[in-house]
């Protein structure tokens, strides 16, 4: 079976195709042009990536100096605290004249006594400036000495 095709519609067919052709190689264009800017702006995050990956490695580091910045100052604070709530005297306990034991605070004192056998009813407070009886007269005596921070 044999056709026949007129020389204009072959020159309209090859017109068409040759139109076709163009049109499609100025697709061709386009899109090879939008995955250069589509691979150049991938370039551009990837570069951007790296340099946030960076600042992340440098502000980890930076982060964990800081925590222990934070603990070394806990630790001083907690000793300066300890330093400035020194007292300023001591109780001392004698048992007739001879050195006890020593107290931070009165109570502590008089409770170490008691302990030993004292009456917990017996303590009893000198008038200023009055005379204190020998210490070796007294069974128990708590005296406040005075700590020097010099």
């Amino acid at each position: 079976m044999f056709r026949f095709v007129r020389t204009t519609t072959l020159d309209a067919l090859r017109s068409d195709a040759a139109t076709a052709r163009a049109e499609a190689e100025r697709h061709c264009a386009a899109a090879e042009a939008v995955a250069r800017e589509h691979h150049a702006e991938a370039d551009k995050l990837r570069g951007a990536l790296a340099g946030a990956e960076g600042e992340l490695v440098a502000l980890r580091a930076q982060t964990h100096l800081d925590a222990e910045d934070r603990v070394a100052l806990r630790m001083l604070l907690r000793s300066a605290r300890r330093q400035s709530s020194l007292p300023d005297r001591v109780f001392v306990l004698f048992q007739r004249g001879a050195l006890h034991s020593i107290h931070t605070t009165l109570d502590g004192a008089e409770a170490a006594a008691e302990a030993e056998g004292a009456t917990p009813s017996g303590w009893t407070s000198l008038t200023a400036g009055a005379a204190l009886p020998p210490a070796s007269e007294v069974a128990w005596r708590v005296q406040p000495l005075p700590l020097s921070t010099a």
